[in-house]
């Protein structure tokens, strides 16, 4: 990777950024320019200092705390699971979602803690090249941001899909264009337009999903008069049954959870763009156990107790059919006129809203990826209004392929596109609890303790290290579905459309590795602990470690209640 430039005030600005006045353990000006000189600077780079313009700092609290408890809830949960309640019945994707819940509780905790302490663009990636290795960095960064350029143009088609519910007499290329068209008009206002969007949607999705359980705990109680089936209870659980399929059911729902649980890690890449990260990250994180819990597991089961996994409209459920959505189909079931449609808007709303995330998430990733010499350069380009011009008409050339919508073969195509995204959060979310792993490795190895980190992860090292095996368990799960597919054979073609992913995060980490060798950069295996770059990118905060709260038995309930609240 090529060396970054020297600019002349350099060691000035790096010893500015730590001189910590009271941290235990800082570094005056000439330990941190002795260490600066003997680490790896080709590996590891200040993304906020790479291009003359800056991503401007203009993401509230109100923003953070939405971004992270609805900012992605779309698609991926009010239409994909139907396909999961299929294949593995609802005792399965209950589960299924709760492991996949934790896994993720446990990482954003993980990226919290390196977030707040290191707001860089790029965020994951950017760790992932600094604790573990640059060209496993490299991997995860285009494999990410791959995954949300393949997504954007798939969920406008979904989007426009959606108004056929109402009206399919009109062709699905209009809607494609006005959606887009407002997509590019929100990019105008900047990181400012991305809060105010995200904010607002997911005020609405999040009353939608409060008001859907209320319903649901309605119908199964046999509370509608329209609906003959009278109390539900758990009759469903019991015939079709719970589980389907057996194991490979339940294997096959941890990629619909993956898909649907997309996006939780923005917060963490949002902390760029944060106006005070040490306030509001934490306070966003912790939002992400009521999101799993409430939003997407308790969901989940009413939509499993009043919808039977069998049901016809189900087995017809694709990623962008709003038509035979659960949720849709449970409020269908009972007779209730008129509020299926209002579902479907707030589904169209969520679909435009997962929409715009696409373009904040793969934007702001491709440009700390060319700021960091490992993209064409000029993708790096951020005006002063602090919005990547280049990364983002980037992100909008791959939107026109929602135009794909209008062919006959949309669904195999679309089916390939999104083979880059599902998988792919596995090992995004397994890096970054790697990354923290390694991040406290060398945290401790050069003489820093956990005082003086502005936010602690809840569940430590022990939590990352537990994310991370489940991590590595799902994938497992999905490779085993994947070569034996529920009701048939091993073949290539369903292979590759479930873990097409691993196959493109294997040949980038082998690229970068061929590439380095070649264009003589150092060649590591990984991030020693004596060495990792723990300096660059923190910013300058006002706060006293000795008021970080010691741990002990005795306020262990009231650490518990504040790590969920």
């Amino acid at each position: 990777m090529a060396m970054p430039m020297e600019h002349p005030s350099s060691s000035e600005s790096v010893s500015k950024e730590n001189s910590h006045e009271g941290i235990p353990g800082t570094h005056n000006d000439k330990m941190v320019n002795e260490k600066l000189d003997g680490r790896r600077m080709s590996q590891t780079h200040d993304l906020e200092s790479a291009t003359p313009n800056k991503l401007v700092r203009d993401l509230k609290g109100r923003h953070m705390q939405m971004i992270a408890i609805g900012g992605s809830i779309g698609a991926g949960l009010f239409v994909a699971t139907g396909g999961a309640f299929t294949n593995g019945g609802p005792a399965s994707v209950v589960l299924g979602f709760i492991i996949v819940g934790f896994m993720l509780l446990f990482t954003v905790q993980a990226l919290g803690e390196m977030a707040v302490l290191y707001p860089v663009n790029g965020a994951f990636f950017n760790y992932g090249c600094r604790f573990l290795d640059p060209a496993w960095g490299f991997a995860m960064g285009w494999d990410y941001a791959l995954g949300w350029l393949t997504v954007l143009p798939f969920e406008i088609t979904a989007a426009g899909l959606t108004i056929q519910y109402w009206r399919d007499d009109i062709n699905i290329g209009v809607w494609i264009a006005v959606f887009l068209s407002l997509l590019i008009a929100v990019q105008f206002f900047g990181v400012r337009g991305y809060g105010e969007v995200e904010f607002f949607l997911s005020v609405i999705k999040i009353i939608a999903i409060c008001g859907f359980i209320i319903l649901g705990i309605i119908i199964n109680c046999g509370g509608v008069p329209t609906d003959n089936r009278g109390y539900i209870g758990g009759r469903y659980w019991h015939d079709p049954g719970a589980f389907l399929n057996g194991f490979k059911g339940f294997c096959s729902v941890f990629v619909n959870a993956a898909f649907a649980f997309g996006g939780t890690e923005l917060v963490g890449l949002a902390a760029a763009e944060a106006a005070d990260p040490r306030k509001t990250l934490p306070k966003a994180t912790r939002q992400v156990f009521w999101r799993i819990t409430f939003f997407y597991v308790v969901s989940l089961l009413i939509v499993g107790l009043i919808v039977p996994a069998n049901s016809p409209n189900l087995l017809n459920a694709t990623n962008a059919s709003t038509k035979d959505s659960p949720f849709v189909l449970a409020i269908s079931l009972a007779g209730i006129k008129g509020l299926p449609s209002v579902f479907n808007a707030v589904i169209t709303i969520s679909v435009l809203s997962v929409a715009n995330s696409c373009t904040f998430a793969s934007t702001r990733t491709i440009q700390a990826l060319a700021a960091n010499h490992m993209a064409p350069k000029f993708l790096a380009y951020i005006d002063r209004k602090g919005r990547p011009l280049a990364s983002i008409a980037l992100q909008l050339a791959f939107g026109l392929l929602a135009f794909i919508g209008e062919s006959s073969q949309e669904s195999v195509v679309f089916s390939w596109l999104l083979s880059l995204s599902g998988l792919s959060y596995f090992f995004v979310w397994a890096s970054i609890c790697l990354a923290h792993i390694r991040f406290r490795a060398g945290w401790k190895a050069q003489g820093h303790t956990l005082k003086e980190l502005p936010y602690q992860a809840s569940f430590g090292v022990v939590g990352s290290y537990i994310g991370f095996v489940l991590n590595v368990l799902a994938l497992i799960a999905t490779f085993y579905v994947s070569l034996f597919p529920i009701g048939g054979t091993p073949n290539a073609s369903s292979f590759f459309q479930q873990y097409l992913a691993a196959v493109i995060v294997i040949a980038l980490y082998i690229f970068w590795k061929v590439y380095s060798y070649f264009t003589g950069s150092e060649m590591v295996l990984y991030q020693r602990a004596s060495t990792m770059d723990v300096d660059t990118g923190r910013r300058e905060m006002d706060w006293d470690p000795d008021d970080v709260e010691v741990k002990s038995f005795k306020n262990l309930p009231k650490r518990i209640v504040r790590s969920l609240i």
